[in-house]
């Protein structure tokens, strides 16, 4: 460890919150056989973490990779935040290139849904918006669980500029996917297409939504009538949704 993270690890250990780590603990599933078994937690809010991010953000790149492969969570989290915004804020396509590939080398380190959900869209997405977008798909088919995660939610960027076809073509992908977290994901990325065309999503669910597992569905159809909602949950089918 730089004598930089080590610097940012003891001020964050400082900031820690023993009572808030306990439940981060809970809530992000760390016990035995949980997805994220093991995992470490100061007790430190996200709003604080950002701020110290802000501060931080034109750190050495090696010192942020550093940072990333802390075993404490927030740790890990802050170093994600930093390489987002030195992302967003960078000028040099040399150094964006950087930043992009230093992320999916070090992915065992971002393993768990918020430090995925914080990042995959604001770095993998946006690099690949115009780019060939070959590394999403094999993240889809990755035997780890937070590689699959970032593929689907590296897709939200696309989303965003009315870009679907992506986001379609990994959901069907991942229509067996075993993982609860990869169904919520995919049933959530679906309603973002849902939010911006209807259309969109409802002929993705015509033709799948029987075989869609049940979280899968529930997450995408959220935002339906109710009555709809409850007739594509009866029937585990969207045949008919829209006529």
């Amino acid at each position: 460890m730089s004598v930089v993270t080590k610097q940012i690890v003891n001020r964050l250990r400082a900031l820690g919150n023993r009572a808030m780590a306990e439940h981060a603990r809970r809530f992000f599933k760390t016990g035995k056989g949980e997805y994220a078994e093991g995992d470490r937690f100061l007790g430190i809010r996200v709003p604080v973490l950002r701020k110290c991010a802000r501060e931080y953000r034109q750190m050495r790149l090696a010192d942020t990779l550093n940072l990333l492969a802390s075993p404490f969570h927030e740790a890990r989290l802050l170093a994600l935040l930093i390489l987002v915004a030195r992302y967003a804020s960078s000028n040099s396509g040399d150094e964006k290139k950087a930043i992009f590939r230093s992320y999916l080398n070090h992915t065992k380190y971002i393993n768990n849904w918020d430090l995925v959900d914080c990042s995959a869209e604001h770095i993998v997405g946006v690099h690949l918006f115009k780019r060939n977008r070959a590394v999403i798909y094999r993240l889809a088919r990755s035997k780890s669980l937070w590689e699959r995660r970032i593929g689907v939610i590296s897709t939200f960027h696309f989303i965003k500029r009315n870009d679907f076809s992506d986001t379609l073509a990994l959901a069907e992908t991942l229509l067996d996917d075993q993982e609860d977290l990869i169904r919520k994901a995919v049933g959530w990325m679906l309603r973002e297409v849902g939010k911006r065309n209807l259309e969109a999503e409802k002929k993705f669910l015509a033709s799948h939504c029987r075989k869609m597992p049940r979280t899968m569905l529930r997450y995408a159809i959220e935002k339906f009538p109710e009555k709809e909602r409850q007739s594509c949950l009866r029937v585990n089918s969207c045949d008919g949704i829209g006529t």
